[in-house]
């Protein structure tokens, strides 16, 4: 399932109830190093040899994003990326989340 959100691309969001129950659980699982926090966004830290890579891999991250206009809270620090997904027209967690997550878990990166 993570190749198939992999290959998707996220869709506008204008509202709507954000994801609960089976269908969180299922998205969740196919992106299983991303943290579900209370029902209400995801959360993965990435570890890195130095700063320069962690700064490469927030750049291609960022690429991605606004490639999808999906775009995530990330937080920079040496040898650290630690990136949070959630859709604010929702209130919560939306399928761009878990699209993003798997697009992000895809890119090459160190550790």
């Amino acid at each position: 399932m993570a190749d198939d959100l992999q290959s998707r691309s996220c869709k506008p969001c204008e509202g709507g109830a954000p994801l609960r129950g089976a269908s969180l659980t299922s998205l969740a699982a196919a992106v299983p190093d991303w943290n579900v926090i209370e029902e209400h966004h995801l959360r993965r830290a990435f570890k890195f040899p130095d700063f320069a890579s962690a700064l490469q891999f927030v750049n291609e991250v960022g690429a991605v994003a606004e490639k999808e206009q999906h775009h995530p809270d990330i937080i920079l620090s040496w040898g650290k990326v630690e990136i949070t997904l959630f859709t604010h027209s929702v209130r919560g967690l939306s399928e761009n989340d878990f699209i993003l997550a798997a697009k992000i878990d895809h890119l090459p990166r160190a550790v």
